[in-house]
């Protein structure tokens, strides 16, 4: 070969080589392990979705119900996502579930590709040869944004799933010769339990269409799923049984109803279709759904999905996820790019779009509605995401997570008790854990410069705030703390009332309402009237004044709180954290508690009984795998020991994400526990939603970018970072020393670059002035 040969030649490769690599930096989809958190607590599911979409088809691989004749059966818990690693069966692919949750529903629309013997069960785990559930090997599975695959070893039927915003996409591979059959389960669901499915219809359109829905009673009291399915060649035969028929059914006796007629209905239908096995050996299904109609379902299968191959979806839905998660660039090794990159992928999950592409939607009210000016959101896990998934939106996401907020206030507007939602869920309020933190999501909003009617939005905060129908509501308001005479979670009511109300008072300050504010303020100290002064510790109180006598600190139940004990709540006033101090005797006295709370050895008997928590979910007795501990960590940014934040903050990424089936310390929340990862990898965090400020601690990684919604930049570079150099040393923003402990939100957005001086041992110097310390309504006083 000629010199000049040899330099084109070797000019090819190194092109070629920096051309895929330059593929893989722009492919962000191809570092998300949507395995991480199958197995253990994370609770998450690794099949196919669109981001933000109401489809998420995935595998489920048991069928426990909630409960069997009332009685509640703890295994299901396990199955929140439908799906758990250590399994070797599949009972089938249904097309909703909730991310990371630890309570459950859904299940929708369960499909099982099937050969040989029709059956029309599901099985079990120790009899799959007794249903339609089938085996097989996580060696054939595959799992990315967008795609999910495996073989299933009863039939050899090779399934592959992917999924746009609203509907969903099956395609089977049959073995060449053998019979081609799908299973349509309307009785399977999440959670289920005897009863739960109120109704069901399935009408045969044509040979290749069908159309219905079903309606249930679960966590979503009255959940409407409509449904739209195509087939990609037309069906043979088809039937259903009703695994309990009705004991009237009038004069549709007539029919032979359960063999190949076309008007099919029951509260335990399970059909099947046929297929000739002779014309292909692949099926496509396209399952649209819709909460308004099965007109808006064959809208949405249309408008999504309509002259494209599963090849052609699959693509658009990987690109859609590229261009949601391209707005964070980092440098990392493998397993961090895997756990920021599956991270940023579970913020993006939930909520869920919840209205057709015709903008109808469904309300809490049970009427259709039409989105004018705003898209449509449901799945509020506001207890968990308040916290740091919708103010990582805020600043990621403004656009959407403007929607989201828009869909808060009408929720409110169409809800009979006029509450902002407290757990939103297919178009009802599901009433899940405590407070009322959407008003926090809409304050954090609103200081952050939303565009919204910001009237509007106070007017929904003070109604959700001042109802009476909400536990202890009007006892708090007239005593100033949650009585726990009538209240068995008194004490964490009344710190996160507090906080919340503080929140409505940041809001109420921005638009200029001083009446609004100067009446929350008052409430945003009510926290400090559950402190027990004789122990140091926030304690349920009783109508007469007295606190509740021995209180064991250590324990969840029974002491006054809700997924928390005194030692971990106590520290739930991020609004005012020198008042904090006050209410436990000090500075020192808060620094001797903080101290302790990571070191401490919390005795297996205080969470043995939890199903929330194990000890994959500790640090010490710092509980980071449920919520309310969550800001913990960045309280020593108040303190004279700033740098304890940085040493801890490691150890906590470190140990709760892991690039592993098992490598979530807690249950994601709907992209709450993802959300804190993000956040304190970049650096930053919002001890305070409703203030215009992020905590700092320290950068996880050496460089990282956000590209902003508004086209800005912000660059965080931390170049020597490391398990030993976790400490900071010094800061600069835009190449300026920066001492303050915090960064404003308008410093982001502006766009800026914030460089990190990283060593092995703390600077024990920075950040003690008054003037560089995070906000506080007070200062002790």
């Amino acid at each position: 070969m000629s010199m000049k040969k040899l330099f084109l030649f070797a000019t090819f490769v190194t092109l070629s080589l920096l051309s895929a690599k330059a593929d893989q930096i722009n492919d962000k989809a191809s570092y998300v392990n949507p395995m991480i958190g199958t197995e253990g607590m994370g609770h998450t599911f690794p099949g196919a979705c669109a981001p933000f979409g109401i489809v998420q088809l995935s595998p489920d691989t048991d069928t426990i119900p909630h409960n069997i004749n009332g009685v509640y059966q703890g295994k299901v818990y396990e199955y929140c996502a439908g799906y758990q690693y250590t399994d070797n069966t599949i009972v089938g692919f249904s097309h909703t579930h909730l991310s990371g949750t630890g309570h459950s529903d859904l299940g929708d629309l369960l499909i099982m590709p099937q050969t040989g013997a029709l059956q029309l069960n599901p099985g079990t785990k120790e009899n799959p040869d007794g249903g339609y559930r089938q085996r097989f090997s996580h060696d054939t599975e595959k799992a990315s944004p967008g795609y999910y695959s495996v073989v299933l070893e009863d039939t050899g039927v090779k399934a592959q799933l992917t999924a746009t915003q609203r509907v969903g996409v099956h395609k089977y591979t049959y073995p060449e010769g053998k019979d081609q059959r799908i299973i349509l389960d309307l009785l399977h669901g999440l959670y289920n339990y005897d009863g739960k499915v109120l109704w069901s219809t399935l009408r045969v359109e044509n040979d290749t269409l069908l159309t219905g829905y079903r309606i249930t009673d679960g966590w979503a009291r009255t959940n409407y799923t409509y449904f739209a399915i195509s087939f990609s060649k037309p069906m043979s035969s088809y039937g259903y049984q009703d695994r309990k028929p009705e004991n009237y059914v009038g004069f549709w006796r007539k029919f032979d109803r359960y063999h190949n007629f076309p008007d099919m209905a029951g509260r335990s239908m399970v059909a099947y279709f046929n297929f000739d096995k002779n014309q292909s050996s692949d099926l496509v299904v396209k399952v649209a759904l819709s909460a308004v109609s099965t007109e808006g379902a064959l809208k949405n299968l249309q408008y999504e999905t309509s002259g494209k191959s599963f090849e052609n979806i699959c693509q658009e839905t990987r690109q859609a996820w590229n261009r949601e998660l391209s707005v964070i660039d980092c440098k990392g090794t493998d397993d961090q790019l895997a756990m920021l990159y599956t991270s940023l992928y579970h913020t993006m999950i939930n909520p869920s779009i919840y209205m057709d592409v015709d903008r109808q939607y469904r309300g809490v009210d049970g009427n259709i509605h039409i989105a004018n000016d705003f898209d449509n959101y449901t799945v509020f896990s506001v207890w968990d995401t308040y916290r740091a998934e919708h103010p990582l939106l805020g600043l990621l996401k403004p656009s959407r997570n403007t929607n989201m907020v828009k869909s808060m206030i009408h929720h409110q507007q169409q809800q009979a008790l006029g509450m902002l939602p407290v757990w939103s869920l297919m178009g009802n309020e599901g009433w899940c854990m405590t407070g009322y933190h959407a008003v926090t999501v809409l304050a954090d909003a609103i200081v952050k410069g939303i565009d919204i009617n910001k009237d509007e939005a106070l007017k929904a905060m003070v109604q959700t705030a001042t109802n009476i129908y909400f536990p202890s509501v009007k006892d708090y308001m007239r005593l100033g703390y949650a009585p726990y005479d009538t209240d068995d979670t008194a004490a964490s009511n009344t710190l996160e009332y507090s906080f919340d109300d503080w929140t409505i008072y940041a809001a109420a300050k921005a638009i200029g309402n001083e009446q609004v504010a100067l009446e929350f303020q008052k409430r945003a100290l009510y926290y400090r009237n559950t402190f027990d002064n004789t122990i140091g510790f926030a304690s349920p109180r009783y109508l007469n004044g007295e606190f509740k006598k021995e209180l064991d600190p250590y324990q969840t139940y029974g002491e006054g709180f809700i997924e928390g004990n005194s030692w971990n709540f106590s520290f739930h006033a991020p609004q005012d954290v020198y008042g904090l101090m006050q209410c436990m005797g000090g500075e020192q006295a808060f620094l001797d508690k903080l101290n302790r709370l990571f070191v401490m050895d919390l005795p297996e008997k205080y969470y043995a009984d939890n199903e929330d928590i194990t000890a994959d979910c500790l640090v010490g007795g710092y509980v980071h795998g449920n919520e309310p501990s969550h800001h913990v960590p960045y309280l020593y940014a108040w303190t004279s020991t700033p740098w304890k934040t940085q040493e801890w903050l490691r150890t906590i990424l470190n140990k709760m994400y892991r690039n592993h089936i098992r490598g979530l310390g807690g249950n994601d929340d709907c992209g709450q526990m993802s959300a804190w990862y993000i956040f304190s990898t970049l650096g930053f965090y919002p001890v305070t939603p409703g203030s215009d400020q992020y905590v700092l601690g320290a950068p996880y990684m050496p460089e990282m970018k956000i590209t902003l919604e508004n086209g800005n930049v912000v660059e965080i570079k931390a170049p020597n970072v490391s398990d030993k150099n976790r400490y900071v040393q010094r800061v600069r923003i835009n190449g300026k020393p920066y001492s303050k402990l915090y960064i404003t939100h308008d410093q982001l957005v502006e766009g800026c670059v914030i460089e990190f001086d990283m060593g092995s041992s703390p600077n024990k110097k920075r950040g003690l002035a008054l003037s560089d310390k995070p906000y506080s309504l007070t200062q002790g006083r």
